[in-house]
């Protein structure tokens, strides 16, 4: 076999991956097979968090995957982050969707961070605290979680966040409440995104501060039950915080760059995409395997000579192909200030995999049979869990719709009279 090739076709499909992508891939594979996916159902049943894959992902180098290597991290860059996480979703989907809450707050202070603009102030400033949080993550192994949804048009980005941070000495006194929170009670540190309270009653989304709140603060809580359809062990529940003091060195941002960063860096909110992209080669496998009569623990009854099961996998095949050129296009070619047509193309490949993995899931089911409903398979939870991508902020599938739409017929400052 060509060493420069790997035994196994990714998540995102064959491409001229770097070796660093090779390296990290085969890990990604590796840890999926053999730690996360035998797990995956004791979170799913139980709805519990899991901390067993965490070990594994510290163990392997994986939380620092994206702190820069002059930090000590391993230095990845944007789509090869993307590309791994797809690997580790097609194992794991809460695993996955969890390790990117904490893998963006690190791409957020680097890679990403890096094109954003900033004064030089900003700059130094903003160098001197992310060393802080890099080594909290190399040396310590600390976990980073990234609370946006608040039930109100802020994490669309429509409205200032309704948790708000007032400036005191030393630091913030931060206030208000986030829900559907991951990795509730599994963070060491929350990123949080609040309104900067200036004490004028206009509060304004360019104030947005990004802050980490220690999870030993006092005033901080964490509340509310977690028995949801799919996603069961992201445990995403509700922070509250009351008079929370934050020092200022525990800014991820300097005040006002998260808000150009959005601007600059639409790609920053296609991470969830990967999980999904996983999920979707996840619910292809699973019908090979089974059509076959390969799937382990099972009997050997091979259904592959039926000429509907064949032209059901020719069709789910030919989705998973679209969504995998649309996604690898998007990571490829993500970078700050995108063209319009570069920006539909991320709209569009958000679209087609959050909508998309459910759809290969539901013919996956209906193709395999009755017998796939079984929770004692994984094609069940792989469904469930595939439905809840459309649903997740700050790009659900309506919200992509309407973006595609208008800026399609609007330019910027364009109004009907």
């Amino acid at each position: 076999m060509d060493a420069n090739r790997l035994d196994f076709t990714p998540a995102v499909g064959e491409h001229a991956f770097t070796p660093q992508q090779r390296q990290l891939l085969a890990l990604g594979n590796r840890l999926g097979r053999e730690k996360f996916a035998p797990r995956a159902a004791k979170w799913d049943e139980e709805a519990s968090f899991p901390f067993a894959n965490y070990d594994d992902l510290r163990e392997a180098g994986l939380l620092k995957i994206c702190v820069p290597a002059a930090h000590g991290g391993l230095g990845a860059d944007y789509p090869t982050y993307m590309m791994v996480a797809a690997e580790v979703g097609r194992f794991c989907g809460a695993t996955a969707l969890t390790w990117n809450m904490h893998v963006s707050s690190t791409m957020w202070t680097g890679v990403l961070a890096d094109g954003i603009p900033m004064t030089d102030t900003q700059r130094a400033e903003h160098a001197a605290r992310s060393r802080l949080h890099f080594r909290r993550v190399v040396e310590e192994g600390a976990i980073y979680a990234q609370p946006f949804s608040e039930g109100s048009a802020a994490a669309a980005g429509r409205a200032p966040f309704g948790t708000t941070a007032r400036k005191v000495e030393g630091g913030w006194l931060v206030n208000g409440r986030k829900i559907f929170a991951s990795l509730s009670g599994a963070a060491n540190y929350y990123g949080v995104l609040c309104t900067e309270d200036k004490g004028d009653q206009h509060p304004d989304a360019k104030d947005t501060l990004y802050l980490a709140v220690p999870a030993t603060s006092p005033g901080f809580a964490i509340s509310g039950d977690w028995n949801p359809l799919g996603m069961r062990g992201t445990v995403s529940r509700n922070l509250t915080f009351q008079d929370v003091f934050v020092s200022d060195d525990e800014q991820l941002m300097p005040r006002g760059v998260y808000w150009k960063g959005a601007q600059t860096w639409p790609a920053m909110f296609f991470t969830l995409a990967p999980t999904y992209m996983g999920l979707a080669n996840a619910a292809y496998d699973f019908t090979v395997q089974y059509l076959r009569g390969e799937v382990p623990g099972e009997p050997p009854v091979k259904r592959r000579m039926y000429p509907t099961k064949q032209i059901a996998v020719a069709q789910m095949r030919i989705q998973l192909e679209q969504l995998r050129s649309l996604f690898l296009r998007a990571i490829t070619e993500a970078r700050p200030n995108p063209s319009k047509d570069e920006r539909m193309r991320l709209y569009a490949a958000q679209y087609t995999v959050m909508e998309g993995a459910n759809d290969i899931a539901r013919l996956a089911i209906r193709t395999c049979g009755g017998q796939s409903m079984m929770k004692h398979l994984p094609l069940e939870r792989i469904y469930r869990d595939s439905r809840c991508g459309a649903l997740m902020l700050p790009w659900t599938a309506e919200l992509v719709l309407d973006r595609m739409g208008r800026e399609t017929l609007y330019e910027a400052g364009e109004k009907d009279d």
